[in-house]
Order: structure tokens, then C-alpha cells, then sequence
């Protein structure tokens, strides 16, 4: 059996489930005195460049662009939330950030070994945006080795993204 350490891994993307997941994270870890880990998963840069020849190498960004960029991306993300929050919270629990390359069920997953408990959104930036859930959370309520939430976007953005996904009037 592993060992848990008092920690929450939440999966952010930037969409409007995964800051929902964030917001879930944080009130939960308060509740159980807890930390809260916040992964982000890229697509390795110069991978499929390389592959299919898109872009000279030299102008794909280095890893270490790419990280850095995520992890200013997501601790964005994460202060836009945190901020929500400080009327409701008057104490938050330590946030820490975490950018991955590669796979983000992957990534989730390895970080999640160890936490008590595992949120994610229950879609993210995907391109299909009529499933329930997500690859991503799929992936870990499969396969994850502690307790999963998945959190579904609030009532009125789900509306906003349909508004916005629908076709154009004809006529």
C-alpha cells in the first residue's frame, strides 16, 4: 500500500472545468489541512515539428522556453483563482506548481502516486466538447491509485461555451 502525504494534485489547463477542479482543490484541501499540487501538462516542443518538418528547429522553443511558459501560464491561472476565493478563504492552503512535459493523464497519474486525493476538470481544452468526460479524466478514474473528483463546469459557463461553440444563424 503507498503512503500518503497530505496532498491534493489537481490538473489545470486554463479551461473553465479545470479552474472549477482548482477551486475544488482548494476548498477540500482547507478542509483537510492539506497541500495542493497544481500540474500542468505540455506537448514537448520539437517533437512533431522534427517529425513532419513544420518549423526549422530553430524555431521551436527549447524545453526549457516551453516549461517556463506553462509555469507562468498555470501560476497565472492559479493567482486568478486563489484571488476568487480570499472572501470565502480567509486561509488558503500551500499551493505549489508543478509544469510536466509530455502526456497529461501521464503526467496526473505519476504526480498522484503519492496524494490522497486526485481532481481534475471533467474537460479540458479538448476538441470534443459534447463528451461528459474528458480523455484526461478518464484516464484517471481509471487508473489512478487514490480517489478521484472530477468536476464539472458551473452551470453558467457551460451555457457561455455553447453560445459560443454554436453554429452562425443562416440567413
Amino acid at each position: 500500500m503507498t503512503q500518503r502525504s497530505d496532498r491534493i494534485v489537481v490538473g489545470l489547463d486554463g479551461s473553465a472545468a479545470s479552474r472549477a477542479a482548482l477551486a475544488f482543490a482548494l476548498h477540500d484541501a482547507a478542509r483537510r489541512d492539506a497541500a495542493v499540487e497544481v500540474v500542468a501538462a505540455f506537448e514537448i516542443p520539437g517533437y512533431w515539428d522534427a517529425l513532419y518538418r513544420a518549423f526549422p528547429p530553430e524555431d521551436s522553443p527549447s524545453l526549457a522556453e516551453a516549461h517556463d511558459a506553462v509555469r507562468k501560464e498555470v501560476e497565472t491561472v492559479v493567482g486568478d483563482v486563489t484571488g476568487s476565493l480570499v472572501d470565502e478563504m480567509p486561509q488558503l492552503p500551500p499551493v505549489t506548481v508543478t509544469a510536466v512535459g509530455g502526456s497529461a493523464a501521464d503526467a496526473l497519474l505519476r504526480a498522484a502516486r503519492t496524494a490522497d486525493l486526485l481532481v481534475v476538470g471533467s474537460r479540458g481544452r479538448g476538441g470534443f466538447t459534447s463528451m461528459l468526460m474528458g480523455s484526461v479524466s478518464l484516464q484517471c478514474v481509471l487508473h489512478a491509485t487514490c480517489p478521484v473528483t472530477v468536476v464539472h463546469t458551473p452551470a453558467e459557463k457551460v451555457e457561455e461555451q455553447a453560445v459560443e461553440q454554436s453554429a452562425p444563424a443562416l440567413g
